[in-house]
Formats: C-alpha cells, structure tokens, sequence
C-alpha cells in the first residue's frame, strides 16, 4: 500500500461507524509553564495524545526511560511568555476527559483545523481484539478517511474457505475446534482462544458447502448432493467459483470507490482504477461478457462503449498522476491496457476456489477408494480403518492449511488491492511509563522533569 494523504477536512467528518476509525481531533495542550512537568505527567498517565515532539533531542541522563520522556517532551513544548503548549492528535471522545484533568492545573485543551496535508492517525473502535480486524491490520493500517472493511473480508474469507474446503465431517472438526477454543479446553491455546469465532464460522461454511457437494469424510454417502459432486461436476464448479469471484470484486470496487471519494473527493475517484473509472471498466466487461454469450448486440454495444469511457477516465487518470510528456503518455497508455488484462485475471483468478475445492475432493474420495477395497475379510478391516483415519487427518491438515493461504492470497491481491490504494498511520499515544524503579527515590520524577 502507497501512502497517499486525505483531504484537509478529514478530521471533522460525521462520526464513523462504531466499528470504524474513531474521529480525530488536531488539538493544541496549553498550560502555565510553572505547571509544565506535572501537566506532562497527568498527560502522560493518561495516554491518549500523540504528541509532535519532532526535533525534540532526548536528554542524555542515567534516569528513567519514562524520564526522559519527559525531559523531551518539556523540550519540545512551545513558550509564549508565561505559557507552554504542545500539538498532538486525539480521539475526539478523550477531550472533554483530557481537559477536566488539565483543568486544575490551568491548563486547556484546544481544537485545531487540520493543516493542508496532514493525515490524522487511525485508532480503531474496539482495538485489535478479534481476527477480523487482524486480517486487515496485517495488510496494513486502514487510512484514517477510509471505509473499514474488517467484517466484510472476514465474511468473504470465510465463504471462500468453505467452498475450498467443503465436507461436512471435516467441518465439523473445525466447529469443535472453535468451540475448544472457546471453552479454553487446551491450555496451550489460550492464545489465540479470541479466534474462536471466526474458526468455528468457517467450520460452519465449510459444512454447508459440504452438503452441497454431498460430502462427509469424502464420497461415504453420509450426505446426499445437494447441488453437484466436484468430481463428477467440475466445469459447473468452476464457473460457480468465477461467478463468486466477480461478486466479491464487485463488492470491492464499490468499497474502493467510497474510499476514493473519500480521500480526494468526487475528482479524484472518477479518474481512479479503484473508483468510478474502474468500477466502470469492471461493469463493462461484465456486460461484453453476457452480451456475447447471450448474441445481445444491444448489451455487447453498452459494454463496448462504457469500456472505451472507461478507458479514457483511466487514461486521464495516469496521465494527471505521471505529470504529462511523451513518458506519461507511454505509460498510461500501457497502464490502461493493463487494467484490461489484469482485470480478467483478476476474475479467473477465482478459479482456484473450484480447483483447490476439487483437489480436497479427490483426495478424500482416494481415501474413501482405498478403505472400501481393504474393507471386507480378515485384517483388511483395520488396515481399512487405520487408512480411513490416517488418510482423513493428513487431508484435513495439508486442506485447511491450503485453503487458509489460498483465501488470504486472494483477499489481500484481488480484493484489498482495490479497497486501499494508500496505508494509513496508526494512533500512537504518548504514554511513556513513569513508574519508579528501586535504583531511583520519590522525588526522582519531579527532580527530572524540572
């Protein structure tokens, strides 16, 4: 992700969504110098300003980390006769907070209009405390301007897994896990006991798409096919899986397209291959597509002409961006051709969803194979057990952990590279540790801070 910086006016937008980037404030901490080190101190007990302390040199002091924090900050404060004030983001929630706290010490806390440029730092609703918002955080930090777009990828990981990873028995294992987690039955996983949730979802999915392909621990007739058998079905599976494809694209185009808009207005997206100008492109293939495999001359004209606009706002787009010349020309001409072939791979992309579900598929159908030929006299029956179980827990193994990979490979390269195309920065509070040591005595933190 490419940083790219949200308009001004982005810190005074309506509230998020609950689940979203809280609202930031730019404010301007003012207080009487003479209360300077004990204003830093309630400051820093309280944790929810990012200071600006660039340019600030740390004193060179055998004390406290947290100390000389404070020596720093002290230094970086800006004096004005009797006054002393920082600059620094926070949650617009705190301030009230902050300010009561300031209060008796003279001090105010005082909002500001965002300079040209700046982007106010992310801090999420809700922290970091599920998997959800873990699958995004990995990829990077959500834009402050930006939709977030952590339970949609969620939804649309776990759909994709479970159509990977479809049979009924397998994910029933995966509830149970979830459910294990939940219950903090295995001590060493007590760790990860939050993803407990999201496991037991994709066991969940995987179930259901296990029934529609009629299997449970392979082709055993547990369950009949609801929809079609992989093995015996694979082209319907496979343009089943294109299909999906295209609706999570479509689905992260139209999120990208807020976010352009968002981060540079209406402008800014009609021109982008992530806004309007893409999303149209996308639209329009989609339209050839169903014209000319349904001899519709009308819709193959539409498609045809709301892909040439859409070329041109593409074209424009990396032209502004290249700066003009005969080099800008090249390279959005080549970029607009580009968006054509990577858009279709894009789409086929999707097609592992059927491959990767069809090699789970036959695996356990050549299990199911070789525990039915051993199955019949003497010490075939264990060695038909010992085959079935073996054979069950490898699949289960090698699948899930294929599946895990194949559909974070394809949220992050087909559907957040639409979603984002600039990373965020994330909130980061001064809040340096102020707590003595035994090396050092009471009064070492106002000694210091003075």
């Amino acid at each position: 992700m490419s940083p790219r910086e949200p308009r001004p006016d982005s810190a005074h937008r309506s509230p998020r969504e609950p689940h979203g980037p809280l609202p930031m404030d730019r404010v301007a901490i003012v207080v009487h110098t003479e209360d300077r080190d004990r204003a830093l101190a309630t400051i820093a007990r309280a944790g929810v300003v990012e200071l600006e302390l660039k340019g600030a040199g740390t004193a060179e002091t055998d004390e406290l980390p947290g100390l000389q924090e404070l020596q720093r900050a002290a230094a970086a404060g800006v004096v004005h006769e009797r006054l002393t004030g920082w600059v620094g983001w926070m949650p617009r929630r705190e301030r009230a907070g902050l300010a009561t706290a300031l209060a008796p010490l003279g001090g105010a806390v005082v909002p500001l209009r965002v300079p040209p440029g700046a982007q106010p730092p992310t801090l999420m609703a809700g922290g970091d405390a599920n998997t959800s918002r873990t699958l995004v955080d990995t990829y990077g930090v959500v834009p402050y301007a930006d939709l977030d777009p952590a339970r949609l990828a969620a939804a649309a990981y776990i759909l994709m897994f479970g159509m990977m990873f479809g049979d009924v028995g397998h994910g029933a294992i995966l509830v149970l896990v979830g459910l294990a987690l939940r219950a903090r039955w295995i001590k060493r996983f007590a760790g990860i006991q939050r993803t407990w949730l999201f496991v037991t979802l994709a066991g969940l999915t995987a179930m259901v798409f296990g029934a529609l392909y009629g299997a449970a621990f392979g082709p055993t007739g547990l369950v009949p096919v609801l929809w079609l058998d992989p093995m015996e079905e694979p082209v319907p599976l496979l343009l089943a899986a294109i299909a999906l494809g295209a609706v999570l694209l479509a689905g992260s185009y139209a999120t990208g397209t807020v976010n352009r808009v968002r981060e540079g207005g209406w402008a800014y997206a009609l021109y982008s291959r992530s806004g309007i100008a893409g999303s149209g492109l996308f639209v329009a293939l989609g339209l050839l597509a169903w014209g000319l495999a349904a001899h519709l001359t009308a819709l193959t004209a539409a498609g045809l002409i709301l892909a040439l606009a859409s070329l041109v706002l593409i074209f424009i787009g990396v032209l502004s961006e290249a700066g003009g010349g005969a080099t800008a020309i090249l390279q959005a001409g080549i970029e607009s051709v580009d968006s054509i072939s990577r858009l279709g791979s894009n789409v086929v992309s999707f097609a592992r969803l059927a491959a990767f579900g069809l090699t789970h598929a036959a695996l356990l159908s050549v299990i199911w194979s070789g525990t039915t030929s051993l199955w019949g006299s003497g010490w075939g029956y264990p060695a038909a057990v010992l085959v079935f179980v073996v054979g069950n827990i490898i699949t289960f193994g090698l699948e899930a952990l294929i599946a895990g990979i194949q559909a974070l490979r394809l949220e992050y390269y087909e559907l957040f590279s639409r979603v984002f195309v600039g990373e965020g920065r994330a909130f980061q509070p001064w809040h340096p540790d102020l707590s003595p040591t035994p090396a050092s005595s009471p009064g070492t933190i106002e000694r210091t801070a003075s």
